[in-house]
This record gives C-alpha cells, structure tokens and sequence, in this order.
C-alpha cells in the first residue's frame, strides 16, 4: 500500500519579517500583589523605557552598561580623592547615568514622532479619500513616513500584511511609542475596522486637533521656560556647592562626617535632594505629556 503523499508549498523567508511576532524581552512579570499593585513596577518602567527609546539592546546590556559606568566613575573618584562617602555618591551617579541617555533619547523621539503624527494622519486621510482599504492605506503611510515614527508603522502594517487584523496589529503602538494621542488613532481606526463610518472625516479632524495641541505645547513651553530653568537650577545647586567645597578642601566630607550631626544632617540632605529631584522631575515631564 503506498501513502498518500502530500505536496508542501514552501514559503520563501524575508528577512523583513522576522522577528514581528516575537516578543520582546522584559524583566517584567506583570504580576500583581495582594493590594492590586504591581509587584515589578520598577521593572515594568525599565521595560517601558527601553522600548520606547527604540534603541535595540536588550535590558541586560544596558543594566551591564550602568555597572560598567558606576564601577569606573566610582572607582576613578575612589583613586583620586580616597573618600568612601564621595566614591559611594559617584557610583551612583555613574550607574544612573545609561539610564539618563535613555530617558533623554526617549524624550527626543517621542518629540519627533508627535510633530511627525499630523502629517502622517493628513496622507493616511488621503490614501482612504482614494478608495483603498485600511490595510492597504497603512502600508502606503508606513512606506512614506520617516523615521523615526516610520519603523513603528512599518512594523504594524507587516503585521497586517501576515494576516492580523488591524486591531491586533496596532493594539501595542501606543505602548512602542509611549504617545497618549497615538491610542486615540489606534481607537479611531479600530472602531472604523468593526463598524465602518467616515473615517477620512474623523482622520482629518484628528490631525488638526495635534496640529492645534503642538502648537498650544510649543506657546506653553515658551511661556514656562523661565520655571523650568528655575527647576533645573534647583536642582544642580546642591550637588554643585558640594563639589566647591570637595575640590576646595579635600577633607571637608571626612571632618563633616566625624560628626554624629554631621552625617545625620548629611545624610537628611542627600534624602531630601533624591526626594526634590523627583518631584520636580514629575512635574516637568507632566507639563510636557504628549
């Protein structure tokens, strides 16, 4: 008896596909803890950075990076000052340092995809006025759209070109970018995918919402600059008399910690200057939400 053979289509791979359905590495679990809290949130904002800072390194690249950086720094301070407490304080500040690069390219992404957003809604109304279906519309946007908000749109539409639908395809864009305004286009267009509607009406209203809302930014950034210099200069006051006094007076941490008083206002000062800086660093990135 002979068995029925089957004939296989093979699939030619491309390399332009590879990888989309992947998952990307996080340190996150997103479990929860008994008070409904995440137990990982400081993971879950690694995460978040990283991914959204489009830099395609893996977590622990950067966390070996930030080692690398506070043993150097730390130990650099160590040779030349020979200061426990000074060493400690320039460890840490070599460790968060990655970190800081990554928050500042992140920022000037997120920046650049916004001000790319109204024109990047404006061609995709076009393609739709043409006739072409949502799917097709992407890929033309996603083709024509620079970089950096191109690669987010490219990755979608070969999503949809492997057969998700729409929904699926663009479900963790806002989350890639870290754009609140990026989930109201993945609304608009999901919501036209399940029950249609005029959705070059909609598309062309939303895009001359962020065109008004980037240009109310801009007035508001231009209007608050002196605070924000205020805010920073706050901020880098404390850390620059330290280092006055240090670069004055090699001994001044070593007599100012012989003290009972002294370590303990010290120590209340380095607690209160961590607790300023993140509270003025909240408010300054809640006055520039996207």
């Amino acid at each position: 008896m002979s068995a029925d053979t089957t004939s296989l289509t093979r699939i030619e791979p491309r390399p332009e596909f590879a990888g989309i359905l992947r998952r990307d590495e996080r340190f996150s679990t997103g479990e929860k803890s008994e008070t409904g809290l995440s137990g990982d949130s400081v993971n879950g904002w690694f995460d978040r950075l990283m991914l959204q800072s489009g830099l395609e390194l893996s977590p622990a690249v950067v966390l070996l990076l930030s080692l690398f950086s506070a043993i150097t720094i730390g130990g650099l301070v160590f040779v030349v000052m020979e200061n426990l407490l000074a060493t400690a304080v320039a460890a840490a500040i070599g460790g968060a340092l990655p970190v800081l690069v990554l928050v500042l390219v992140r920022s000037s992404r997120q920046t650049k995809m916004m001000n790319q957003m109204p024109g990047m809604i404006s061609e995709l109304a076009r393609a739709a006025r043409t006739g072409r279906s949502l799917e097709q519309c992407f890929q033309l946007v996603a083709e024509d759209t620079q970089q950096p908000l191109g690669s987010e749109l490219t990755l979608c539409s070969r999503r949809m070109q492997m057969g998700l639908s729409p929904e699926e395809a663009l479900h963790d864009l806002p989350e890639r970018t870290g754009i609140s305004t990026m989930q109201v286009l993945v609304t608009a267009l999901a919501v036209h995918h399940q029950t249609g509607g005029d959705l070059v009406r909609v598309l062309e209203r939303l895009a001359q919402t962020l065109r008004d809302r980037i240009a109310f930014l801009g007035r508001l950034r231009t209007a608050t600059i002196a605070s924000r210099a205020t805010a920073i200069l706050m901020l880098l006051v404390p850390p620059a008399v330290v280092t006055f006094f240090v670069l004055r007076d090699p001994n001044y941490l070593d007599n100012l910690m012989d003290s009972r008083w002294g370590r303990m206002t010290t120590m209340a000062a380095i607690v209160l200057q961590v607790i300023g800086t993140i509270w003025i660093l909240r408010i300054l990135r809640n006055s520039k939400q996207n």
